[in-house]
């Protein structure tokens, strides 16, 4: 296995570029695969060669290795393993940014050449820091210290930010300066019935909301659906983007580029998934305008949502593509296409995490009895409402689907920025021919996860596994829980609006003055 160049980068720690006494400090950290380092080659800063003699590696745990330690002796360098190198008699660097090239040897992946660029900054002495630990940054001691920081600057007491329930190490990879917890009230709805493929049976849902009414609105369209037989759910795709740009000299060139991704997917698709047992690149949508050429790398990710797995493995890809294919003149690996975190047209059309559809048929009296409203009435609302959906420029006509989503995802430890993409809702209504009212809603890019991120921390896991969806396997049967869940607050929202008790329910249940 060979690494491309932009890949290789990953080693290079940015940021970590400063002088010291009597010389220059740098680190590297294994970020790609586990490895043995034979030999170092040589060591340049800004062009010129430091002498192997001035070069010492830190291990760590007061452990140094010279260069030609390093000859006699190689160097395990497993995944996640960092080494400061010390350059002797070199500098100081000026404030600015500096090239830095490594070459050196390795088992199984040979000689290999990194080459980056990092800057020295300037010093403020006076600015103001959190306090951290760079031996533990999850121990009950510096947390301690940051809460009585925060108390001094501010001069507020933490009566309450400061008591949680879990062990703080394991918001490592969730939170940085980790000070305390927010606590968000989480109210129960249901049990509602799902008649997915995933999910089948009923379930309690916990909503995490500080919004008077959620939870009871939510109940009331649990109780319709579940006299109807419950929501059918169903995930009808399953794909996560990361979306570069490659920049050419003119349109024809970017035009005979696409041509050549084409051409190439297979070797592109096998770098992708080099980089990830579970990720798997489906294909790539291409778009030209201009002389830029905008790729959709569609990727499914199994039970994680997935966005850093893809970024990873479509820097993978395009390093490659880099590597190979000349002509590019600039590439970035983001170019606001995959729209990660904002609503947009093409999400809609062609899906960014999980297309799920959930749909019921709403018995005529029943609907009567529970909401007090006609079939005939929701139905000539909807009408009425798509008319204002498509005057405001909305690309989506559900009611309210952010609600129940962004509630459950508070719950269950999901990225709650992804609502801006996930609440987007498709929601059509029919009278039947018995005069019942059939309602369905289609999510769209329903980005949700059961295993990584934030699902292992301590109530968001608890929540998860009290609907049956925490760890691997699990991620269709949450998407479709979650739909059945919108389908029920579309039902009540709509009904409330349409028999005038949106208000009065408003005052009831949300007074809080």
């Amino acid at each position: 296995m060979m690494f491309p160049s932009l890949l290789l980068k990953q080693l290079y720690t940015f940021g970590s570029l400063r002088n010291t006494d009597g010389g220059v400090q740098f680190s590297v950290k294994n970020r790609l695969s586990d490895a043995t380092l034979t030999g170092i080659r040589r060591i340049s800063i800004n062009g010129e060669s430091v002498p192997p003699e001035k070069v010492t590696l830190d291990l760590g745990g007061g452990n140094h290795l010279s260069l030609s330690d390093l000859a006699s002796t190689p160097l395990d360098f497993p995944l996640r393993r960092s080494i400061d190198f010390h350059l002797q008699g070199v500098g100081p660097l000026a404030i600015g940014k500096h090239s830095i090239e490594i070459e050196f040897d390795t088992k199984p992946f040979g000689k290999l050449k990194l080459k980056v660029e990092d800057s020295i900054q300037e010093t403020d002495q006076k600015r103001i820091r959190i306090p951290r630990s760079e031996e533990d940054d999850y121990s009950e001691e510096i947390i301690k210290e940051r809460q009585r920081f925060v108390e001094k600057f501010t001069g507020v007491t933490l009566k309450h930010i400061s008591h949680y329930s879990f062990d703080p190490h394991i918001t490592k990879g969730n939170c940085e300066n980790f000070t305390g917890v927010a606590q968000v009230p989480i109210g129960f709805a249901g049990p509602l019935r799902i008649n997915g493929e995933h999910a089948r049976g009923e379930f309690l849902i916990p909503l995490a909301t500080t919004e008077g009414t959620l939870v009871a609105s939510y109940n009331r369209g649990i109780k319709l659906l579940n006299l109807c037989g419950g929501a059918r759910c169903t995930v009808v795709d399953d794909v996560m983007q990361r979306a570069p740009v490659f920049v050419f000299e003119d349109a024809r060139e970017a035009r005979e580029f696409v041509k050549w991704v084409r051409e190439n997917f297979d070797k592109i698709r096998e770098e992708a998934e080099a980089t990830s047992s579970v990720a798997k690149l489906k294909e790539i949508d291409c778009y030209l305008a201009s002389k830029f050429a905008f790729l959709r790398f569609n990727y499914t990710t199994g039970d994680a949502a997935g966005q850093n797995m893809v970024g990873r493995a479509t820097f993978a890809a395009c390093s490659w593509i880099m590597d190979t294919y000349k002509g590019i003149k600039h590439f970035y690996l983001e170019s606001n296409f995959a729209t990660d975190k904002k609503a947009s047209q093409v999400n809609i059309m062609r899906t960014r995490g999980k297309r799920v559809t959930a749909e019921a048929t709403i018995k005529r009296e029943k609907l009567i009895e529970v909401m007090r409203v006609e079939p005939e009435s929701l139905v000539y609302h909807n009408g009425v409402a798509n008319v204002g959906a498509i005057l405001s420029g909305a690309n989506n006509n559900g009611l309210h689907s952010a609600n129940a989503i962004t509630a459950m995802f508070i719950a269950t430890g999901q990225d709650v920025a992804n609502v801006a993409e996930s609440s987007a809702g498709v929601i059509y209504t029919e009278l039947t021919p018995e005069k019942d009212l059939y309602i369905s809603i289609t999510i769209p890019s329903l980005i949700v996860a059961t295993y990584g991120g934030g699902t292992g921390l301590a109530t968001q896991r608890e929540c998860l596994e009290l609907l049956g969806c925490y760890g691997k396997g699990k991620v269709k049967k949450l998407a479709e829980i979650v739909a059945g869940v919108v389908l029920a607050g579309e039902l009540s929202l709509a009904s409330a609006i349409s028999s005038s008790d949106w208000v009065s329910s408003h005052e009831y249940y949300g007074r809080n003055r």
